[in-house]
Formats: structure tokens, C-alpha cells, sequence
């Protein structure tokens, strides 16, 4: 698999996002299957693999460290091959005893415990927290740099305006927003400035949490206690009829390329921009695998060109935006800022 980097850090172009394993899409596998397929997308090319301290079943506290922790088996023996991306929550009160530096610093000494490392390589704030002035985090992240701690940071579902503020403490390796085919906000101000300045643009959810691969309908039960996609915006039974168009023109490509359509709406991303890095997420393997094989799939320039425009001229039902802080509830997605 080609390359491509986030800053000063080197990934395979297409990565993969470990939330399913452990929280978001129903019941989670067993842990066995759930290493087994870490290891497949490792044996395939893929080196960058994507979780967090929260992710853990029904995201109860108790399960906290839950997905860094299989990863952690997964890649044991191999760490020095792989890109770790892990991320925090920064609660106000934890900042307010005991500091924002320290405060990371203990979230970070146990995500690396848990994920069997002495360094991360990219270390994201999750979600800004409104009460704390960015510039202190950016403060924090720029002397784990210095420590060998980590070897870059990130920020997750932010605009533009925020990714400035801390450009001058402590320059960004990632952002890490939603972004896809039906999720395009970025485009406006974040994946343009993030590639003039040199940042990598991580979109999570490429596929739209599986819409753009066409196999999820209205019929589709997300009733589960712990599926975040009875909240996404794009998968209401209304917005899935109203949205057909964009699934009609990614199949349309889908069949003249032999490509499934997740496999085309990532090829798409991975043309139009050089600093776009998608992390699509399953707890399937078949899926995993089949999403890493969008790297194989090339579209020319002018197929890229009437893809790009025809989806312009699109109107899309649903909307998440890619800016949300910390206390939003998946409730809120949608709403207008």
C-alpha cells in the first residue's frame, strides 16, 4: 500500500478505525476474532490503526481502555511497524486539580500502558473542551514531542479558527473530523488550510458509517443499546430514500471500475486530496479488507472530474457537521453552530 504523511509521521494511505471492536455497532466480537482481523488488515499493508481511551463497550467508564487494549495485543511484537493514534477526553475538573499538562500526561501513561507502548505516535484532544484555553493543551502536547512521549498530536472535529489558535504553540500532525462523500463541511476551510500547513486530515466515518457501501436500508436495525448510527444524520428512513441519488452515481462507478462502492467513495477522497488519510472502521473482516482495497482502485482525471462535479450538484438529506465539543450528545448531531 502507498504512503502517505501526517506531518512527520509516514502511514499507510488508508488506515483503519478500531471503535467497532469494542463500542458503536451492536454486539462486539470476540476478542480472538477481533485481534485476528488487526492482524489481517497488518498482513495486507495497513499501518495506521486508529482508537481511543474511551472506546469500550456501551462507553460505561468501567470499560474504559477496552479497544487499546486489543490493539495492544494485536500489535505485540510489532509495534515498531505500526502507527498508533489513540485520543483523550480532558474534563475541566481533572484540569482545574491538577493542571492540563499533568492531567494529559496521566491520561496518557495509561492509554500506553494499556496499548503495551512507551510512546504514542499521534495523540489527538478528542474533543475541545470549552473551558480550557487551547493554548495550554497545545502547550502540554508540544513538551510530550520534546519527551518522546509522542511524536505528534491531533485535534478531533474542529474548524478551522480552532486549528489556528494552536498552530503557533505547538504545530498540528492531524485533524481527525468527519468527512465523506455526505459529509463535505471540511472542504470548506479545514482540508484546504490543514494541506497548505502541512497537516494530515483524518476523516473518520469515510463510508458514512456504511451508507455509501449501499448495503444498509431502511429495513437496517440499529435498535442496539450500544449503535451510534440510529443518531447519523444520513441513516433517518427518510434521509436514506432521500440520499439514493448519491448511492445510484457511487454504484454507477462502482460497476465500471469491478469495485464495491465503500471502495470507490474512498478512492474519491484519496484523488482529491494528498493529505487525506481515511481510517474506515468495521468489526468485520471481510469489510476491513474490502476497504483497504480501495487503495487498488484508481480513478483518472476525468473520471475523478465528473464524479466530483456530479456530486456537487447533489443536494444531500442529513447533516453532522464536523465541528463538536465536549458534553455534545450524539442527540445533537446536526445542529447548526
Amino acid at each position: 500500500m502507498k504512503k502517505r504523511q501526517l506531518r512527520n509521521i509516514t502511514v499507510s494511505e488508508i488506515g483503519m478505525g478500531c471503535m467497532g471492536f469494542s463500542h458503536g455497532y451492536g454486539d462486539i466480537p470476540e476478542e480472538s476474532y477481533s485481534i485476528d482481523a488487526i492482524r489481517k488488515a497488518i498482513e495486507y499493508g495497513c499501518t495506521f490503526f486508529d482508537t481511543a481511551e474511551a472506546y469500550g463497550p456501551n462507553m460505561l467508564p468501567e470499560n474504559r481502555g477496552h479497544n487499546e487494549r486489543l490493539l495492544g495485543k494485536a500489535i505485540s511484537g510489532i509495534r515498531k511497524d505500526i502507527v498508533i493514534a489513540t485520543k483523550m477526553h480532558l474534563s475541566t475538573e481533572e484540569a482545574g486539580n491538577k493542571g492540563v499538562y499533568q492531567t494529559i500526561k496521566d491520561h496518557l501513561i495509561v492509554s500506553m500502558k494499556n496499548l503495551q507502548t512507551d510512546y504514542v505516535d499521534l495523540y489527538y484532544l478528542h474533543r475541545v473542551n470549552r473551558d480550557v484555553p487551547m493554548e495550554e493543551v497545545a502547550g502540554a502536547m508540544g513538551r510530550f514531542i520534546d519527551e518522546g512521549l509522542i511524536r505528534g498530536w491531533g485535534l478531533s472535529q474542529v474548524g478551522v479558527d480552532t486549528i489556528k489558535a494552536v498552530q503557533e504553540v505547538a504545530p498540528l500532525s492531524a485533524v481527525q473530523n468527519i468527512y465523506s462523500m455526505v459529509e463535505r463541511s471540511s472542504e470548506e476551510e479545514v482540508i484546504p488550510y490543514c494541506e497548505e500547513h502541512n497537516i494530515g486530515v483524518v476523516p473518520f466515518s469515510p463510508t458514512a458509517s456504511g451508507f455509501l457501501s449501499g448495503k444498509v436500508t431502511d429495513k437496517t436495525d440499529f435498535s442496539h443499546s450500544d449503535d451510534v448510527r440510529k443518531f447519523v444524520p444520513q441513516l433517518s428512513a427518510g434521509n436514506i430514500d432521500g440520499n439514493q441519488a448519491v448511492l445510484n452515481l457511487v454504484n454507477e462507478y462502482a460497476k465500471a471500475k469491478n469495485a464495491s462502492m465503500a471502495q470507490v467513495s474512498l478512492a474519491w477522497m484519496l484523488h482529491k486530496y494528498p493529505n487525506v488519510v481515511p481510517i474506515p472502521g468495521s468489526k468485520n473482516q471481510e469489510r476491513i479488507l474490502e476497504n483497504l482495497g480501495a487503495c487498488a482502485v484508481s480513478l483518472t482525471k476525468g473520471e475523478f472530474d465528473r464524479l466530483d462535479k456530479l456530486l456537487n450538484d447533489i443536494p444531500v438529506k442529513g447533516f453532522r457537521g464536523h465541528v463538536e465539543f465536549q458534553g455534545d450528545t450524539m442527540k445533537e448531531w446536526g445542529r447548526k453552530r
